[in-house]
């Protein structure tokens, strides 16, 4: 049987991807393949993943059906963590890399890699992937026929 809602997360996640990979190829004028994997920036993937996987239980079982609360619940932990734990750690990497710049002046250091700076999302990063998420889920089973606005 055809799982629509892991499939709607995927896609989700992909399309947030995509939208990366698309606008480094414009930002950096260069196709790099690590644009498709890197955490952080935008719009948030996690959101977008989990977001789908949400709105689409919620259309297929009902907003009111223990899947979608356990489902609503994910995505709200995976969101703020997206837009506050990460985007904490994000910011103190800046503050650790500025550091170790410094000391890697005055002497040499057996550390030859900046720790990755971005990791976490903006809150707005964060809502753009879960409009995209939603977005997904509904145009999706729109198509398939899954749901109809406008019956009961």
């Amino acid at each position: 049987m055809l799982n629509e809602s892991l499939y709607i997360a995927a896609a989700s996640w992909f399309a947030a991807q995509a939208i990366k990979v698309v606008s480094g190829i414009i930002r950096e004028r260069k196709f790099d393949m690590r644009f498709f994997v890197r955490p952080g920036g935008m719009p948030s993937s996690h959101s977008s993943l989990v977001t789908g996987l949400a709105v689409s239980i919620g259309l297929l079982l009902g907003f009111n059906s223990v899947e979608f609360a356990i489902a609503a619940v994910f995505a709200a932990v995976v969101m703020y963590d997206a837009a506050g734990v990460r985007l904490s750690v994000s910011r103190q990497s800046v503050v650790l890399n500025r550091i170790l710049q410094e000391l890697r002046e005055r002497r040499p250091l057996d550390i030859q890699r900046d720790v990755r700076e971005l990791i976490g999302h903006t809150p707005f990063q964060v809502f753009a992937g879960a409009i995209l998420g939603t977005f997904i889920a509904v145009v999706w089973l729109l198509v398939a026929g899954d749901i109809k606005f406008g019956e009961r």
